[in-house]
């Protein structure tokens, strides 16, 4: 795929950091509750094209669930006192062994620590720890014009909506996004291997922050171009 660049002529995300969202949507005026402390057993809702964000205690566990099996869910993990420890893929990989995690094993952050375990994955656990959160500049490459919901600005405007900031966008868990690397190291860009239904269930270390984006990718088939919801329940563990 042959991608044209692009004048970024629009608003920097921030002279600071990256936490500011570059638009809005729905679910910035909709939070689970005030501070995303979820009610545990509750099924809620991760709108399409959108994001959410729950508060786990420690020993919590959380369970996300890949609705109609086509869906990418990008996940980060912060920790509730001080975001900026979160869920790190390139640390994730060294202590695991694998590009993939599987279930048992522990997600570890930033600071070389467990923030959480992969319990379960009723999945053929094909999911993605290499490819950045979408964002406008992803899209704008891509060809689009003008503002496109992203995974960037769905984790911004999640942790808002519960009165958080993030100075940066970290490496998301991308639950069910398939890249295949080949022999060669190319990737592709195909649909997700998961069935509806699928799930994985992620115990918290310490108290955290769970944010997850239902990915807008309509331009590549990684959501089979037609982004959905996905769900979650929040347990005791």
């Amino acid at each position: 795929m042959s991608h044209s660049n692009h004048a970024h002529d629009y608003p920097a995300c921030c002279q600071l950091d990256n936490g500011a969202s570059l638009g809005t949507n729905a679910p910035l005026n909709e939070p689970l509750s005030a501070d995303g402390t979820p009610e545990l057993g509750k099924t809620y809702t991760v709108p399409a094209r959108c994001g959410r964000a729950v508060r786990l205690k420690a020993g919590e566990v959380i369970k996300i669930i890949n609705t109609h099996g086509t869906q990418v869910c990008d996940t980060w993990l912060f920790n509730a006192k001080d975001l900026s420890e979160f869920l790190s893929m390139e640390h994730a990989r060294a202590h695991i062994d694998r590009i993939i995690p599987k279930a048992g094993d522990e997600l570890f952050s930033n600071r070389r620590r467990s923030i959480g375990t992969l319990l379960t994955d009723t999945s053929p656990g094909v999911h993605d720890t290499l490819i950045a959160a979408c964002d406008l500049h992803r899209y704008t490459n891509l060809g689009v014009e003008g503002y496109h919901d992203s995974c960037a600005d769905n984790m911004r405007l999640a942790l808002q909506a519960i009165g958080l900031r993030a100075r940066e966008v970290p490496q998301p868990f991308n639950l069910w996004m398939n890249i295949p690397v080949n022999s060669d190291y190319s990737i592709e860009w195909l649909p997700p291997v998961s069935k509806a239904g699928d799930y994985v269930e992620i115990q918290a270390a310490i108290d955290c922050v769970v944010v997850m984006s239902a990915c807008p990718q309509d331009i590549v088939p990684i959501n089979d171009l037609n982004p959905v919801e996905v769900h979650f329940v929040v347990s005791a563990g």
